[in-house]
């Protein structure tokens, strides 16, 4: 009986779909979805063992390192049910399609058909002819530990600190029919230059025979028309499988695919041997994503990649999206915030995130399943990342979309084992860009010969140093870098740039998870996860948080957290934009991790909701294709200095800028008024790079009050701002006389007991074991990990904090005008402080001065707080006085707390008995047991 043939134009605009999936779809399909009986139970397919909820309920609620999986199982389980081939097809040859499972056996009627050990590419079985009549398939999927090599089990393919380590079979799955010829794959290497396609065709044929390949297409998701002629080309087909070449024209020029217009051709190919047919029809795109030097290029246009990592974070479900839907979605809010770019860390994702990532222009990195030292000895994991590489290849290959590849993150061991493999990967496949992985030997070995790009931490040097010039990213755990990197080891400016630490590079060099920022949680997100994981994680921070008394601020800490770790974000980006011919950066995250010991470090939630802390526009303002900048060197200024700053603009548009105008604004946040205005008129920036635009320069001697500006840049559609702080350059007000200063407790309450007004600077070295270190930035990535590495390699441990939390309209904040949280006229401050543990305070108790601490911990921390203590009043304060007065906002803070504590409005609500005020700073605070998370990478 012969197959009904619907014209091939009516197919793909029924079936919307591209790559594999629709060559699947225009042959014979039996679709496997449905019930499956398992030892364990039915189970429904495609799904998991997790979603069936069947194997037992996970009792552990305490785990504070990751989503806990409800229902987790790990070994294998054999899938089974019966299926009915039609007597029409009993001259068909057919193959069995899992578009992605765990390592498989599969057996039709007890017979053995083979075995697959494809994690991250299609599964397909070849089973040939089937009597028509009932079959039994059987299907034995592994996720045990012996199923893959042991170096597996870390990476984002597998481990349950993200997608989880399910059982079971996702996406396109069934049963496919041909008719004894079958185009098994084709491979298309698009040719911008020439107009043509050069196609490798992978056919299997029953018998030998002259047959005929038609070829034609359109472009689909543009509004410019286009099409790819109707052509034909013959081969002589040999009985077995072959590789077949030939060359498509495209007639004409062809539309580009690029972030800018990404435009799709769909093209159908209809293999014809005497009465038998087979068709396949795929989308490809025209692009020319290559290097200059050490930037990348787009069709000959310099791009800047502005990049997300991609964890595998899916909560709901602990796997990814197999529908192209969700990853529209989320790529579509990554391009709102000015993203390009997705690098995916040791793992590569499904087809439906390449069409996604087709159609929206976004550049995608994948890696294979791997985190750990390479070795030329270790055949079965080497063997089995040979065939995972090739797999990928082969199954995403023709996606325009699929620009870079890597062998896996953090690798160390063996360059001259990844240089072959990487050239084995490229001389079969060289549509795209290779590296030897992502941060390899955190970066201290340099660039590698043999690498097209270089994703890097840092350009050489030492980890945990103090030398920050080789670093290609504005900040590091305390293990990786002493100080914790530029940010918080250097006064904030707008002029740093990473130009030292690149110059000797000869490709581009993209800077490795930048930012790594902890947000205090927003515990109402634990409502969202109702699906397979749940996050007793973040039960057991709330809790602790309400153990010490702080339940009522959560809000609070997330929300200050999150704006200070937005700023943050910002510096980092800009230093990358500030750096000439740079390649572009990778976040971590856009959105959080909540696996690795929960790392927070997003803007978004894991559900890529956003937190609140910034808007996309703003995101956008300083991370889009345009972007001004204004380059100073320092934030905080004296009214008798000029404010002056060097404006640039980035322009990685898909043209230069020419005669247009750059406007710009000084206004005081407080007033509202503007402060000074202008316009550069006549700009030139040149596509693909960093210019220089102009300057301003404001005189700051109107200022006679603490102020705060905003200074912003306008370019048409593109705005980016910042804020500084003028302080005058006066004498002190009229200080009380009542007032006394002391860094004595036993003077202290001397003068208390008098009844005077006290300022109390504790002396560092004496409360260390009642406070913790300062810390400008948020902590990095998570508090737990990263302190036990620095104790195991004998390094400062970082403090661990997340942002100073305050209320901007409390009177002590008339004289050091402030938001609510850390901004950069708190940098020298904070460093120079001890936050005091008030956990022995009443549960109301707030200081005036409060800073958030990590979710490990969750104290309650005062930099400047107040009490009444019998007749006395009395102002602590824990930062060093004597370290911050060579600044004008460390003069300023010291004005300002004279002032305040000097004012009517000095008037502490909370007393404190002398024994309680003895009793605060001479008990030392209890603790927990911090537990440290196992980090893949070493830091020897």
């Amino acid at each position: 009986m012969t197959q009904k043939i619907i014209p091939w134009i009516l197919v793909c605009l029924l079936l919307g779909c591209t790559g594999q999936e629709t060559a699947f779809s225009e042959r014979e399909f039996i679709p496997l979805a449905g019930t499956w009986q398992t030892e364990l139970g039915s189970v429904g397919l495609p799904g998991t063992i997790d979603e069936s909820r069947l194997a037992p309920r996970n009792t552990d609620t305490l785990n504070t390192s990751r989503l806990t999986r409800l229902h987790p199982y790990e070994g294998k389980v054999t899938y089974t049910r019966e299926v009915e081939i039609p007597a029409s097809s009993a001259h068909k040859e057919w193959r069995l399609i899992m578009e992605r499972a765990k390592p498989s056996v599969l057996r039709i009627d007890g017979d053995s058909m083979g075995t697959s050990s494809l994690i991250l590419s299609p599964q397909i079985y070849d089973i040939g002819r089937l009597t028509p009549g009932k079959h039994t398939i059987s299907i034995e999927i592994d996720n045990g530990p012996g199923s893959v090599p042991s170096g597996i089990h870390g990476s984002h393919a597998w481990t349950d600190a993200t997608q989880t380590n399910w059982n079971g079979i996702l996406g396109k799955f069934g049963l496919e029919a041909n008719e004894g010829i079958l185009i098994e794959n084709l491979q298309l290497f698009p040719d911008t230059e020439t107009h043509t396609v050069r196609v490798k065709a992978l056919i299997r044929s029953s018998a030998s025979g002259d047959a005929v390949i038609t070829v034609e297409g359109y472009a689909w998701n543009t509004k410019e028309k286009a099409s790819v002629p109707r052509q034909q080309f013959e081969m002589a087909l040999k009985e077995g499988t072959g590789i077949y070449e030939f060359q498509i024209s495209t007639g004409k020029k062809p539309l580009l695919w690029s972030e800018f217009d990404p435009a799709l051709y769909k093209l159908h190919f209809e293999l014809s041997y005497q009465d038998k047919k087979d068709r396949y029809t795929t989308d490809i795109g025209f692009r020319d994503f290559s290097t200059e030097g050490t930037q990348f290029s787009i069709n000959s246009l310099k791009t800047f990649l502005r990049g997300k990592h991609d964890a595998c974070v899916f909560p709901l479900t602990g796997y990814p999206p197999m529908e192209k839907e969700e990853w529209v979605r989320q790529m579509r809010i990554s391009k709102q915030y000015g993203l390009n770019h997705y690098r995916f860390h040791s793992w590569t994702p499904p087809q439906a995130a390449f069409d996604a990532a087709n159609e929206e222009g976004i550049y995608m990195q994948a890696e294979l399943p791997y985190w750990g030292m390479m070795d030329p000895e270790n055949k079965d994991l080497n063997d089995f990342l040979i065939r995972e590489g090739e797999g990928i290849l082969t199954a995403y290959g023709n996606n325009p979309s699929f620009v870079m590849m890597a062998l896996g993150n953090e690798l160390g061991g063996d360059t001259g084992y990844m240089r072959t493999m990487v050239d084995n990967f490229r001389t079969s496949d060289d549509r795209r860009l290779y590296a030897f992985g992502a941060n390899n030997a955190l970066g201290t070995a340099g660039q590698q010969e043999g690498e097209d790009f270089f994703v890097t931490c840092r350009v050489g040097g030492e980890v945990g140093s103090g030398d920050y010039s080789t670093h290609a990213r504005a900040t590091f755990s305390f293990a990786d870098a002493k100080d914790g990197g530029y940010m918080n080891g250097t006064y904030p400016s707008t002029d740093l740039a990473f130009e030292q630490a690149v110059a000797g590079c000869t490709v581009p060099v993209i800077s490795h998870e930048n930012g790594q920022f902890q947000v205090y949680p927003d515990y109402g997100e634990i409502e969202k996860y109702t699906g397979v994981l749940y996050p007793y994680n973040m039960e057991v921070f709330r809790e602790r948080l309400q153990q010490n008394g702080l339940a009522d601020q959560a809000d609070d800490f997330h929300k200050a957290s999150a704006r200070f770790a937005a700023l943050c974000y910002k510096a980092d980006i800009e230093m990358c934009f500030r750096t000439p011919g740079f390649g572009g950066f990778q976040l971590l995250d856009l959105q959080d991790y909540p696996g690795q010991g929960s790392a927070y470090v997003g803007l978004l939630d894991a559900f890529m909701d956003s937190k609140g802390a910034v808007t996309p526009e703003e995101f956008r303002g300083f991370c889009g294709e345009i972007v001004p900048l204004a380059l100073f060197p320092k934030y905080c200024w004296s009214s008798d200095e000029t404010f002056t700053a060097l404006l640039k603009i980035s322009n990685f548009s898909d043209k230069a800028l020419t005669n247009e105008p750059l406007n710009w604004s000084l206004q005081n946040i407080r007033t509202n008024e503007t402060v000074s205005s202008g316009s550069i008129n006549g700009i030139h920036v040149a596509q693909g790079g960093l210019s220089e635009v102009g300057t301003v320069s404001v005189p700051l001697r109107e200022i006679d009050h603490a102020a705060s500006l905003r200074l912003v840049l306008n370019r048409g559609p593109y705005t980016n701002s910042y804020q500084i702080w003028v302080y005058p350059e006066n004498e002190d007000g009229a200080v009380d006389p009542e007032l006394e200063e002391t860094t004595s407790l036993q003077d202290a309450l001397d003068l208390l007991k008098e009844g005077k007004k006290v300022l109390f600077s504790p002396v560092h070295t004496e409360i260390e074991p009642l406070s913790v270190g300062g810390l400008f930035t948020p902590d990095y990535w998570n508090y737990a990990m990263f302190k036990s590495i620095s104790e195991q390699l004998n390094r400062e441990v970082s403090p661990g904090t997340l942002s100073l939390l305050t209320d901007p309209d409390h009177p002590f904040f008339r004289e050091f005008p402030t938001d609510m949280h850390s901004n950069w006229q708190w940098w020298i401050i904070a460093k120079n402080s001890r936050p005091f543990i008030l956990n022995r305070t009443p549960r109301g108790y707030k200081p005036l001065i409060q800073v958030i601490d990590n979710i490990e911990r969750n104290h309650k921390l005062g930099l400047l707080f107040e009490m009444r203590v019998g007749q006395g009043k009395l102002l602590v304060n824990m930062c060093n006085m004597e370290a911050i007065a060579g600044k004008p906002e460390g003069r300023q803070f010291r004005r300002a707390i004279l002032q305040y504590i000097s004012s009517p409005g000095f008037a502490p609500a909370t007393a404190f008995t002398p024994e309680e005020l003895t009793g605060l700073f001479t008990t030392t605070v209890g603790g927990k047991e911090i537990v440290g998370v196992k980090n893949i990478t070493t830091y020897q």
